[in-house]
């Protein structure tokens, strides 16, 4: 493990370079406060780097490099958080995830239809129906559960559809 960098050195590195990074990233970024905290974030990965081993054989061009890259990093986490404002009356217009009170009666209607339609069949065509269309069940898997042939869940399947599509389109 290389040896700890100590806190004079760092203030040395500090005093020599600081305010011409923090300048550079002042007129990168241009707000000073951001610029500050990563001037010190810059540092403070100089010394990590330093700490763990790693040569640095140009430390002023290790530091603008990895300011340059805190300040890339910075724009692009803003660029992703930013929203634009948008006025109230510019909301109202989006569509509800939900239906209108119209839409649901219609469908609580067509259900209702469903239902009945449903009730009407023989209780296999209704059962193959259910596992099929609403459970989303293979052929397979409905002919082993019933103990069927496929061929007899495929039969029972279209009469049930048929039936029920006669059904939703009378009035």
């Amino acid at each position: 493990m290389a040896a700890r960098v100590s806190y004079k050195d760092i203030g040395r590195l500090f005093l020599a370079h600081g305010r011409e990074v923090q300048a550079y990233l002042t007129r990168k970024l241009r707000d000073a406060e951001t610029a500050a905290d990563l001037t010190q974030e810059t540092f403070l990965r100089y010394t990590e780097q330093h700490e763990s081993g790693g040569a640095i054989a140009h430390r002023r061009s290790y530091l603008y490099r990895t300011a340059h890259n805190l300040a890339v990093d910075h724009i692009r986490r803003e660029q992703r958080e930013r929203t634009d404002p948008v006025a109230d009356d510019m909301l109202a217009h989006i569509p509800h995830d939900q239906p209108s009170p119209e839409q649901a009666a219609i469908g609580r209607d067509e259900l209702q239809r469903v239902r009945a339609a449903l009730l009407e069949l023989p209780e296999r065509s209704r059962q193959v129906f259910v596992l099929a269309r609403f459970e989303g069940l293979t052929y397979a898997v409905i002919a082993r559960r019933l103990d069927i042939s496929e061929s007899s869940v495929q039969k029972d399947l279209a009469k049930a559809v048929q039936h029920v599509m006669r059904r939703m389109r009378a009035p």
